[in-house]
Order: C-alpha cells, then sequence, then structure tokens
C-alpha cells in the first residue's frame, strides 16, 4: 500500500534515467521539481525516430500549438508513433491562470516533469489560515491526449484550485506515457509516468502536527518527497476540486525511490463536491487509486492490472462507490481493495475513522496478493451487491480485529459487514484472520462459483441473484439496483469510453496499447 511518505521525491530514477547526469537536467520549475527537456527536446522523447520505425497510418501533425491562456505552450517538434506524427505541446510547470486546452487534430500535450494547477491557497477559502495562493480551473476538452515526457512526469491539482476534464463516451480524455504514443508498449507494460493528483480541503486524519489537534483545521497532510511538497486537508467536506469524468490514465506509478511510488489517480482530502466518474486505470505499477482522507464519491471507476491494491482507502477517507470494476493480470497485484485507519501505526483513536462503503462491484483478484481484500488499524467497510473472485485464497484479512459495535467510540460505524455479495473465495482459512463470518450482513452467497462471461460480465447466475441490498440505505450517493455487481447483461456504460488488452477486454473496440485519433 502507498503511504504517504512514498510519495513525490526527486532524483535521476535507476529505471528511466539510468544516464541521467548534471548535463541533463534543466532548472528547477516553480513548483520546486527539476524539469527536464526545456534545453534539450531530445530528451523529451520528441525529435528522434523511435526504433523500430512506425508505421504512418494517417496523422499529420498540428500546424503549431494553439494559445491556452496566461500561460504558453512550449511547441517541442514532433513525435512518430504507429498513428502518425504529431506536434508536441509541453505544458508549463505551473498553471498560473485558468486555461483550456483544446482538442485539435495531430495535437498532443506534454509534462516534462511536475505540472501543478494553481499553488496552494491553504485550508480554508479565506486569507484567515494564512495562506494566500493561486486559484486556477484548469479546463480539458474531450479527446485531448496528454502524455508523460519522463517519469518524473506527473499532474497536481493544488488545493483551492479546479480541474475540468470531462470527456465523452465517445471522446475520452487520454492520460498516457511517452512509450504509449511511440508504440512501444505491451500488455504487462507499466511504471513509465507519475499519475494524477487531486488536493482538496475535506478533513483528514494522520496529521502532520498529530492523530488530533484540538481545531480540525490544524491536521493537514503533505506529499512528501518533492521540493515545495504539496498540502492537502481542511474542514470542508464538501468541497469541490472539479470534475473528472470519462478518462483514461495508462501505464503510470512510477517509482520514484524505493517505497515512493506514485498511482493512476491519488486524491489527498478531496471532498464530496468533486465529480469523480466513468474512469479508467490502465497497468498502473501501484494503486489504481488511493483515496487518501477527504470524502471522495466515485461512480463507474475500473482499475485494470494494478500491481498493487486497485483501490486503497486511508487515512480518514469517507469514500463512497459505486458501479467499481477491479481486474488484476494473472500474477500480478495485491489486494483489490485495502482499507488503512490511519496510517500504519494504527492509532485507533485517529480521526476521522476511515470508512469505505461500496455497492454494485465486480472484483477479479488473480494477481499475487494473498487474499481479495485487506482492513488494516480497524477501518469501517460496507460492502454491497458485488462480486468477489478470487478462488483458493481467502477473501479477507483483518489485520486487527474489530468488534466495536456502531457509536460506541467516536466516528465509528461498527465492524465491516457484507450484504448481498457473492464470494468465490476462501471464508474461513488461516484462523480468525481471515474468516469472514462474523462480518456478514444478509443475503450473502459464501458458495458462489462465478459464472460470468469475459471475466466481468453477468450472466443469468448473478443477474437472478437475491435479495438485493438497498444501497440507499449507505448514503444519499448510492442510487438502488436490481442485481449484484458493476456490469449486468446488457449494460454498455464499460464500451466506447475504456480500453481493451489481453487482460480484459469492455468491447469498446479500442486497444490500450494504441493512442485514439479523433478529427
Amino acid at each position: 500500500m502507498t503511504k504517504l511518505s512514498r510519495s513525490l521525491v526527486i532524483g535521476c530514477s535507476i529505471v528511466a534515467l539510468a544516464a541521467c547526469g548534471p548535463e541533463d537536467l534543466g532548472s528547477p520549475g516553480a513548483n520546486g521539481d527539476i524539469n527536464i527537456g526545456d534545453i534539450d527536446n531530445s530528451i523529451n522523447n520528441v525529435t528522434p525516430t523511435p526504433s523500430p520505425t512506425p508505421t504512418n497510418t494517417g496523422v499529420t501533425p498540428a500546424a503549431g500549438c494553439p494559445t491556452i491562456g496566461t500561460d504558453a505552450l512550449l511547441d517541442s517538434g514532433t513525435i512518430t508513433g504507429p498513428e502518425g506524427e504529431w506536434r508536441v505541446c509541453t505544458l508549463p510547470s505551473v498553471f498560473t491562470a485558468d486555461a483550456n486546452l483544446p482538442q485539435v487534430p495531430g495535437l498532443l500535450y506534454a509534462m516534462n516533469g511536475r505540472v501543478d494547477v494553481g499553488t496552494d491557497d491553504g485550508p480554508t477559502a479565506d486569507a484567515s489560515d494564512g495562506v494566500t495562493g493561486t486559484t486556477v480551473n484548469l479546463s480539458i476538452d474531450p479527446g485531448v491526449i496528454i502524455y508523460g515526457a519522463t517519469g518524473r512526469s506527473y499532474l497536481v491539482v493544488q488545493r483551492g484550485s479546479t480541474i475540468d476534464a470531462v470527456g465523452t463516451p465517445t471522446r475520452p480524455i487520454v492520460f498516457t506515457s511517452s512509450d504509449n504514443v511511440r508504440g512501444l508498449n505491451n500488455n504487462a507494460s507499466s511504471q513509465q509516468w507519475g499519475g494524477v493528483v487531486l488536493l482538496g480541503r475535506a478533513p483528514v486524519s494522520d496529521c502532520l502536527v498529530g492523530a488530533n489537534p484540538a481545531n480540525q483545521i490544524d491536521c493537514e497532510q503533505r506529499l512528501e518527497g518533492a521540493l515545495n511538497p504539496p498540502s492537502f486537508g481542511g474542514i470542508t467536506s464538501d468541497d469541490d476540486s472539479g470534475d473528472l469524468a470519462y478518462v483514461q490514465i495508462r501505464f503510470s506509478g512510477f517509482t520514484l525511490n524505493s517505497g515512493s511510488e506514485l498511482q493512476s489517480l491519488t486524491t489527498g482530502g478531496v471532498g464530496s463536491g468533486t465529480r469523480i466518474s466513468h474512469i479508467q486505470s490502465f497497468n498502473s505499477s501501484d494503486d489504481g487509486v488511493e483515496l487518501f482522507g477527504g470524502a471522495p464519491k466515485l461512480d463507474h471507476f475500473i482499475v485494470v492490472g494494478a500491481e498493487d491494491d486497485s483501490f486503497d482507502v486511508d487515512t480518514g477517507a469517507k469514500a463512497d462507490i459505486q458501479y467499481a470494476i477491479a481486474v488484476q493480470r494473472a500474477g500480478a497485484g495485491d489486494n483489490a481493495v485495502e482499507l488503512d485507519s490511519p496510517d500504519s501505526d494504527f492509532d485507533f483513536t485517529a480521526l476521522p475513522r476511515t470508512n469505505l462503503q461500496i455497492s454494485n462491484f465486480t472484483f477479479i483478484a488473480q494477481g499475487s496478493g494473498s487474499q481479495a481484500l485487506r482492513v488494516r488499524g480497524q477501518a469501517d467497510m460496507q460492502l454491497a451487491n458485488g462480486i468477489v473472485v478470487k478462488p483458493g485464497s481467502p477473501c479477507l484479512r483483518i489485520d486487527e480485529e474489530d468488534d466495536a459495535a456502531a457509536g460506541s467510540r467516536a466516528d465509528e460505524n461498527g465492524p465491516p459487514q457484507f450484504n448481498s455479495v457473492l464470494l468465490d473465495c476462501d471464508t474461513t482459512t488461516n484462523g480468525d484472520r481471515n474468516d469472514i463470518n462474523p462480518y456478514l450482513g444478509t443475503g450473502n452467497d459464501l458458495a458462489y462459483t462465478a459464472a460470468l462471461t469475459g471475466l466481468i460480465f453477468n450472466t443469468a447466475t448473478e443477474d437472478g441473484y437475491t435479495p438485493i441490498f438497498d444501497a440507499t440505505s449507505l448514503s444519499s450517493f448510492f442510487e438502488a439496483v436490481t442485481y449484484v455487481g458493476a456490469l449486468p447483461a446488457g449494460a454498455t456504460w464499460a464500451q466506447g469510453w475504456t480500453c481493451d488488452s489481453d487482460t480484459v477486454s469492455f468491447n469498446s473496440g479500442e486497444s490500450c496499447l494504441d493512442i485514439p485519433v479523433f478529427n
């Protein structure tokens, strides 16, 4: 599981920058991280023709870079891949004013290191906290493709700023790597750039100043490791970091240092006012998504091929998720879900207490992990109307037994609970730690044998299962449903905006190894 201490570090990566020396490093950007390529665009993977030379299938480079607002793009020449030749426009290291990235035929946007949207505006929306930053909105049009030109490339939406990256079912927004653009990847490729980070002002636990300060506004966390590390947290549960919808995040999760990885999507203190919908994480070398604190609400979220946890939730996150899919690559990946409250110190008094609620999920845990689900630090969890498949391995591991009743202590929602969940995994192996029976609510099937088609699609076996748990009883975020799992027979919500791979196909017709071409 990625912890805050594993976050962003600088320096030459052994994996991607083995030949990196002083002559390769440009000046630090305004965010404190070293950017690569401002001096020599060959390091940005743009000018040299890759080997083998790809076949041009028709893309021709745009004439130049568009005007996006106050901040300027850097015309970094072209990059060639199987789809053709693309104009490369490199993003500024810091967006200092509102900006829009339009979709332009024959054009890709590149990140040449850390890219900040705004600067930290503190835990409150006014100046009373003593922090005055620049608040910025970055909007990204449907069909835009952004790639990480280096392993240290990642996008950070700072606290107080927002992102509006809203694709459509037929024109998703794609974040990916330069190797993907150049056609050099295969179905096991990963760890080629950082990822997307959203930061907000919602409450967190495991604070920099201690577990439970007298004033929650003093509880902040920090993505450590980078110069000028981003901070997050505050007291605004419904904080709004913007909209992220119909988005693919491919080949991310770069390891910057031992124990310091980025995942496809990281949220820190993100509030319930943020929309995170129809997201696909593909082949992250760490987690598919990690939610640090806050009150994030996610729907229609797909994780394929994550090499650590598919869904990782910790440090006081109050996370609601509906319609979730996790498919591990065979032999790669740890847990489908890992919870922690608040961190590895297991301070059971730290508030807020992590609470994950999921309805309508399909978890295919065929990775190397010992179990499908892991709960640490007496975190709270409610799973409903779902399917867990990990034959021959434990369904659940509870690191610290939790029999505290709801309301028996501050912010306690009771022990983990399963309602209307089909379990194709071992329910009582390895003693009490893996015994799922104390946590069963109503309507579960402990003798289920998966009858899914294409790994993820319900058949009559799943669609006909009863009883169905009323997910609206969990919170107003959830919709009432009449089925278990994420994809009932005939469902099409996962088609069109996703990409397919050898691991799993959503019948979208677009390979994750290809770059979509939009005119």
